[in-house]
């Protein structure tokens, strides 16, 4: 069997980058986070729990918001946190629900990755960049108050949104085959 190595899906997957900054004056529409996540969850989900939601901060709200997130930290790191957050031109919060077994968790987690990821092919598709952030601040306590998340849920990452015009060079991958084994019994 052969694999089309020319298809759009195939070239969007080698094609995305992850956009850090050097975002435009764009606005992030929250009418096009919503038709991007309508579209972005459905991807594979055990038991179809979908044990994802979001929670959309756009430009106007992202400086009192930063603010909040930089304050969980020390104070002489509190002015980078709060620059930091205010780069992009909005921010989606993934928040996950936490079962208490430890193999739906597992399912929950890899089910809402696909589902960033999907949004991430998604969002480059319209030229829309995204990077998926795991910054310190998630895993604060502080965040559940300020986020008011239920304490069975768990952020998985902000990613971070804005347009832009320069694509970050691409980065290239370890070769498969020093990656892959066949089971020989």
């Amino acid at each position: 069997m052969t694999i089309e190595r020319n298809s759009e899906l195939v070239s969007i997957i080698r094609e995305r980058r992850a956009i850090k900054k050097g975002y435009t004056d764009k606005k992030v529409e929250e009418s096009t986070v919503r038709q991007l996540l309508s579209d972005a969850i459905w991807a594979p989900t055990h038991g179809m729990r979908q044990p994802w939601r979001f929670i959309f901060v756009d430009k106007e709200k992202l400086p009192v918001f930063a603010k909040k997130v930089a304050a969980t930290y020390p104070e002489e790191m509190q002015k980078n946190r709060e620059e930091y957050l205010n780069e992009p031109n909005a921010i989606l919060v993934v928040v996950m629900e936490e079962p208490e077994t430890q193999k739906q968790w597992e399912e929950n987690y890899g089910a809402t990755a696909c589902l960033i990821q999907n949004f991430w092919l998604l969002a480059w598709e319209q030229k829309l960049g995204v990077v998926w952030k795991t910054n310190p601040h998630i895993y604060k306590p502080e965040m559940k108050e300020i986020l008011n998340l239920k304490d069975n849920e768990k952020i998985v990452g902000f990613l971070h949104l804005g347009y832009f015009e320069e694509i970050p060079d691409k980065k290239d991958r370890i070769s498969i085959d020093e990656k892959f084994s066949t089971y020989t019994g």
